[in-house]
């Protein structure tokens, strides 16, 4: 039977499990690291803690292992090019495959910055920064997510302005939008909410269906020619202006009145 991990405390600080923390620093595995922190060998602050489930606060709180202070664990950011018929989750009661299968072990442990469903394909962030997946994902900051977007007829110049200007959906009106015609039946769309399949709910409220839905930027991180199933590491400089992506002003467009 699997161990019931312990929920975290509420707050918004960054939170591991002492177990986890131990294992992740490259010291051993999960369950060697509950006999060392079972057997004394792990302190906190200073003073020895035996229990494998006691939360630590990966800013605040020093670890040391025999004496010896645990580096703190680096910040991972990898871009995914996900392709359509992944799910973005761990694991999948169904059986469908996951964004996992397409990651080596080394990479397994990062989490996924927000999601794109099951037929959506590009751009993923993974990561172990918790407070930078935080950022991004937060409705605050409307942070301009776009989007390249195949409908299954023409859509008409009224049809864009629609997207363009918000439209009423089930849950609210949409906020203003970013529109590009690339062809007849192709543009995209760049949004700064975070609603559930927002744009394919967009097009559909226009009385169309969403072909192919391909997410191809965050904020400047474009996917570019990164091919569909690979990862890259973010650069220094991605990963700095993603942390300043967005504000708590008004998205794209101008307000809604």
């Amino acid at each position: 039977m699997p161990r019931n991990v312990p929920k975290p405390p509420p707050g918004d600080r960054p939170l591991k499990t002492l177990e986890r923390v131990i294992s992740k620093a490259g010291l051993g595995s999960r369950s060697e690291a509950r006999s060392w922190v079972g057997g004394g060998r792990v302190s906190v602050n200073g003073r020895v803690v035996r229990d494998p489930d006691a939360w630590i606060d990966m800013e605040r709180d020093r670890v040391s292992f025999d004496g010896k202070p645990l580096r703190r664990e680096e910040r991972t950011y990898l871009l995914l090019h996900k392709p359509a018929g992944y799910i973005t989750t761990y694991r999948d009661p169904e059986g469908r495959p996951t964004i996992y299968d397409l990651m080596p072990d080394r990479d397994r442990y990062l989490f996924p910055v927000g999601r794109l469903d099951l037929d959506t394909s590009g751009l993923l962030i993974l990561t172990n920064d918790t407070q930078f997946a935080e950022r991004l994902t937060n409705p605050e900051y409307h942070v301009p997510k776009t989007y390249r977007v195949t409908a299954n007829r023409p859509l008409t110049d009224a049809d864009l302005n629609l997207l363009r200007n918000g439209m009423e959906l089930r849950d609210g009106p949409t906020r203003p939008a970013r529109v590009t015609r690339m062809n007849g039946s192709e543009f995209e769309i760049t949004i700064t909410e975070g609603r559930n399949r927002q744009v394919r709910r967009m097009v559909e409220a226009l009385d169309a269906e969403v072909v192919t839905l391909v997410r191809i930027a965050i904020g400047s991180l474009r996917i570019g020619d990164l091919p569909s199933g690979q990862t890259r590491e973010l650069t220094a400089d991605e990963v700095r202006t993603l942390k300043g992506v967005g504000s708590r002003e008004a998205g794209v467009g101008a307000k809604r009145p």
